[in-house]
């Protein structure tokens, strides 16, 4: 999945891990806090994904983790990416806290 922000902006693209990360968080969320909880919740993601997309290098790096991995935590959720070779940011895994053993 890609995110496109316009002809002359970057974007990013999903890791199949990652479209099941935000499904499990969409799942979790709604069950434990409410769907208007939830849906909030979500957009603050979205939201920082495409800040991730535009501006990639604003976050560390991570290679004690992962080489060549980067992480924003927005929430309670580590957003791990990385920038591939076509230049746009892969959003490799969005995880809970940081479980980074789960990479």
């Amino acid at each position: 999945m890609t995110e496109n922000l316009g002809a002359n902006q970057p974007s990013y693209k999903l890791s199949k891990k990652a479209e099941i990360d935000l499904l499990k968080i969409a799942i979790h969320g709604d069950e434990v806090f409410g769907i208007a909880q939830s849906d909030k919740y979500r957009e603050k993601l979205k939201n920082r994904l495409l800040i991730i997309g535009n501006k990639p290098l604003r976050y560390p790096t991570v290679d004690h983790i992962r080489v060549g991995y980067r992480r924003s935590v927005c929430g309670v959720h580590s957003i791990y990416c990385k920038i591939g070779e076509d230049g746009l940011s892969e959003i490799v895994r969005i995880l809970r806290s940081q479980s980074a053993e789960t990479i």
